[in-house]
């Protein structure tokens, strides 16, 4: 059994920052892409962010120059730094992780952490 846990959402004002955490645990073989994803209200969810188990990174459009995605590996743990917060990132934000248990590989997501911004 694999689980996410993500915190670090909360309330904040435009301009203002926030740092986003998720913890893998369970029969962990190894892990390979983590990311960041987020809903808002009425929408699909959308990428935010992904990093590789090696360090490489990708971003949406939207969050390229405020938002930061790390990784942890001995902690199984991913991270997202938010700057410069607007409005429009209100939305609940998903943890995703490819995952090895075993042999068999897994897409595995958290329960999610709503982040609101106000203006």
């Amino acid at each position: 059994q694999v689980q996410l846990l993500e915190s670090g959402g909360g309330l904040v004002q435009a301009g203002g920052s926030l740092r986003l955490s998720c913890a893998a645990s369970g029969s962990i073989f190894s892990i390979g892409v983590m990311g960041w994803y987020r809903q808002a209200p009425g929408e699909q969810r959308e990428l935010v962010a992904t990093i590789t188990s090696g360090g490489s990174t990708n971003y949406a459009d939207s969050v390229k120059g405020r938002f930061t995605i790390s990784r942890d590996n001995a902690r199984n743990t991913v991270y997202l730094q938010m700057n410069s917060l607007k409005p429009e990132d209100t939305a609940v934000y998903y943890c995703n992780a490819l995952i090895a248990v075993v042999t068999s590989w897994g897409d595995y997501w958290g329960q999610g952490t709503q982040v609101t911004v106000s203006s």
